[in-house]
Protein backbone atom coordinates (compact mmCIF):
# COMPACT_ATOMS: atom_id res chain seq x y z
CA UNK A 1 0.00 0.00 0.00
CA UNK A 2 1.34 3.56 -0.57
CA UNK A 3 2.64 5.79 2.19
CA UNK A 4 0.13 8.02 1.54
CA UNK A 5 -2.62 5.66 1.93
CA UNK A 6 -1.05 4.16 5.10
CA UNK A 7 -1.59 7.71 6.74
CA UNK A 8 -4.53 7.97 9.21
CA UNK A 9 -7.19 10.75 8.86
CA UNK A 10 -8.15 12.63 11.73
CA UNK A 11 -11.64 14.29 11.90
CA UNK A 12 -11.77 17.49 13.42
CA UNK A 13 -14.24 18.36 15.96
CA UNK A 14 -18.07 19.02 14.17
CA UNK A 15 -17.10 16.81 11.17
CA UNK A 16 -18.72 13.57 11.12
CA UNK A 17 -17.79 10.79 8.69
CA UNK A 18 -20.45 8.26 7.50
CA UNK A 19 -18.98 4.79 5.51
CA UNK A 20 -22.11 2.97 3.74
CA UNK A 21 -21.07 0.19 1.04
CA UNK A 22 -19.23 1.82 -1.29
CA UNK A 23 -19.56 5.28 -0.53
CA UNK A 24 -18.69 7.71 2.01
CA UNK A 25 -20.58 10.72 3.46
CA UNK A 26 -18.20 13.67 5.28
CA UNK A 27 -20.65 16.22 7.00
CA UNK A 28 -19.02 19.64 8.65
CA UNK A 29 -20.07 23.37 9.21
CA UNK A 30 -20.00 24.64 6.05
CA UNK A 31 -21.35 21.61 4.02
CA UNK A 32 -21.70 17.55 3.29
CA UNK A 33 -19.48 15.90 0.45
CA UNK A 34 -20.13 12.22 -0.96
CA UNK A 35 -16.83 10.38 -1.97
CA UNK A 36 -17.72 7.25 -4.14
CA UNK A 37 -15.15 4.36 -3.14
CA UNK A 38 -13.08 2.25 -5.42
CA UNK A 39 -14.61 -1.34 -5.79
CA UNK A 40 -11.20 -2.47 -4.07
CA UNK A 41 -11.05 0.02 -1.37
CA UNK A 42 -12.31 0.17 1.95
CA UNK A 43 -12.53 2.78 4.02
CA UNK A 44 -13.42 2.57 7.90
CA UNK A 45 -14.24 4.97 10.73
CA UNK A 46 -12.44 3.83 14.25
CA UNK A 47 -13.90 6.67 16.47
CA UNK A 48 -13.16 10.10 14.51
CA UNK A 49 -10.06 8.37 12.89
CA UNK A 50 -10.18 7.53 9.02
CA UNK A 51 -8.37 4.80 7.48
CA UNK A 52 -7.94 3.32 4.23
CA UNK A 53 -7.34 -0.39 3.65
CA UNK A 54 -7.51 -2.32 0.15
CA UNK A 55 -8.95 -6.18 -0.45
CA UNK A 56 -5.29 -7.75 -1.14
CA UNK A 57 -5.90 -9.60 -4.14
CA UNK A 58 -6.06 -7.06 -6.86
CA UNK A 59 -2.87 -5.32 -8.04
CA UNK A 60 -4.25 -2.45 -8.75
CA UNK A 61 -5.89 -1.13 -5.59
CA UNK A 62 -2.77 0.02 -3.90
CA UNK A 63 -3.01 3.13 -6.81
CA UNK A 64 -6.14 3.87 -5.49
CA UNK A 65 -5.79 3.24 -1.97
CA UNK A 66 -3.55 6.55 -2.12
CA UNK A 67 -6.11 8.41 -4.51
CA UNK A 68 -9.17 7.36 -2.37
CA UNK A 69 -7.11 8.69 0.86
CA UNK A 70 -6.02 12.28 -0.79
CA UNK A 71 -10.09 12.34 -1.80
CA UNK A 72 -10.94 12.01 1.48
CA UNK A 73 -8.94 14.44 3.25
CA UNK A 74 -9.69 17.15 1.06
CA UNK A 75 -12.99 16.19 1.54
CA UNK A 76 -12.66 16.86 5.23
CA UNK A 77 -10.66 20.21 4.71
CA UNK A 78 -13.42 21.46 2.36
CA UNK A 79 -16.46 20.79 5.30
CA UNK A 80 -14.00 22.77 7.60
CA UNK A 81 -12.68 25.31 6.01
CA UNK A 82 -13.78 25.83 2.56
CA UNK A 83 -11.36 26.24 -0.85
CA UNK A 84 -11.19 29.24 -2.52
CA UNK A 85 -9.48 30.00 -6.15
CA UNK A 86 -8.53 33.69 -6.73
CA UNK A 87 -8.43 34.95 -10.77
CA UNK A 88 -7.70 38.78 -11.50
CA UNK A 89 -8.55 40.74 -14.57
CA UNK A 90 -5.78 42.33 -16.91
CA UNK A 91 -7.03 44.86 -19.45
CA UNK A 92 -8.27 48.18 -20.02
CA UNK A 93 -12.00 47.34 -19.85
CA UNK A 94 -12.23 43.93 -18.58
CA UNK A 95 -14.46 43.70 -15.56
CA UNK A 96 -16.66 41.14 -13.63
CA UNK A 97 -19.31 41.35 -11.89
CA UNK A 98 -22.12 39.06 -10.30
CA UNK A 99 -25.94 39.63 -10.85
CA UNK A 100 -27.71 37.05 -8.66
CA UNK A 101 -26.17 33.77 -9.80
CA UNK A 102 -24.70 35.01 -12.70
CA UNK A 103 -20.80 35.83 -13.41
CA UNK A 104 -21.18 38.97 -15.88
CA UNK A 105 -17.50 39.32 -17.60
CA UNK A 106 -16.79 42.43 -19.84
CA UNK A 107 -13.30 40.84 -21.61
CA UNK A 108 -13.11 42.54 -24.81
CA UNK A 109 -15.27 40.70 -27.30
CA UNK A 110 -18.24 42.47 -28.99
CA UNK A 111 -20.37 40.97 -26.15
CA UNK A 112 -20.69 40.44 -22.59
CA UNK A 113 -19.73 36.89 -21.00
CA UNK A 114 -22.64 35.36 -18.53
CA UNK A 115 -21.62 32.52 -17.27
CA UNK A 116 -24.07 30.49 -14.73
CA UNK A 117 -22.44 29.03 -11.14
CA UNK A 118 -22.86 25.93 -10.66
CA UNK A 119 -24.38 24.48 -7.19
CA UNK A 120 -22.23 24.48 -3.89
CA UNK A 121 -19.90 27.08 -5.88
CA UNK A 122 -19.93 31.09 -4.43
CA UNK A 123 -18.23 33.92 -7.07
CA UNK A 124 -17.60 37.10 -4.85
CA UNK A 125 -16.35 40.41 -6.96
CA UNK A 126 -14.61 42.38 -4.02
CA UNK A 127 -13.44 44.76 -7.12
CA UNK A 128 -14.44 44.78 -10.89
CA UNK A 129 -10.96 43.24 -11.62
CA UNK A 130 -10.73 40.87 -8.99
CA UNK A 131 -12.95 37.15 -8.68
CA UNK A 132 -12.85 34.90 -5.60
CA UNK A 133 -14.01 31.28 -6.19
CA UNK A 134 -15.16 29.51 -2.81
CA UNK A 135 -16.64 26.18 -2.42
CA UNK A 136 -16.07 22.81 -0.65
CA UNK A 137 -15.71 20.97 -3.33
CA UNK A 138 -12.03 21.23 -4.65
CA UNK A 139 -12.27 19.71 -7.87
CA UNK A 140 -15.29 22.23 -8.32
CA UNK A 141 -13.88 24.80 -6.88
CA UNK A 142 -10.24 24.09 -9.44
CA UNK A 143 -12.72 23.14 -12.43
CA UNK A 144 -15.03 26.66 -11.96
CA UNK A 145 -12.03 28.54 -12.00
CA UNK A 146 -10.73 26.99 -15.02
CA UNK A 147 -13.41 27.16 -16.82
CA UNK A 148 -13.68 31.50 -16.04
CA UNK A 149 -9.92 31.34 -17.03
CA UNK A 150 -10.35 29.71 -20.48
CA UNK A 151 -12.48 32.35 -21.76
CA UNK A 152 -9.95 34.84 -22.29
CA UNK A 153 -6.68 33.13 -20.97
CA UNK A 154 -3.40 35.48 -20.64
CA UNK A 155 -2.27 36.23 -23.91
CA UNK A 156 1.56 36.06 -24.46
CA UNK A 157 2.18 39.82 -26.02
CA UNK A 158 0.92 41.79 -23.67
CA UNK A 159 -0.14 39.83 -20.99
CA UNK A 160 -4.21 40.71 -21.49
CA UNK A 161 -6.73 38.63 -20.13
CA UNK A 162 -7.86 36.01 -16.98
CA UNK A 163 -5.49 35.15 -14.93
CA UNK A 164 -4.60 33.08 -11.50
CA UNK A 165 -3.38 35.95 -8.86
CA UNK A 166 -0.34 34.07 -8.49
CA UNK A 167 0.29 33.24 -12.13
CA UNK A 168 3.30 34.38 -13.81
CA UNK A 169 2.36 35.43 -17.44
CA UNK A 170 6.58 35.00 -19.65
CA UNK A 171 5.52 37.84 -22.38
CA UNK A 172 7.61 37.68 -25.69
CA UNK A 173 9.30 39.92 -27.63
CA UNK A 174 7.46 41.82 -30.42
CA UNK A 175 8.46 41.39 -33.83
CA UNK A 176 11.40 44.06 -34.66
CA UNK A 177 11.25 46.23 -38.13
Amino acid sequence: MSRIAKQPIALPKGVDATVSGNSVTVKGQKSSLTLVLHPHVTVVNDKGVLHVAVKPEHADADASAGTIRALLNNAVKGVTQGFQKKLELVGVGYRAQMQGKTLNLTIGFSHPVNYKVPEGISIETPSQTEIVIKGADRQKVGQVAAEVRGFRPPEPYKGKGVRYTNERVVLKEAKKK
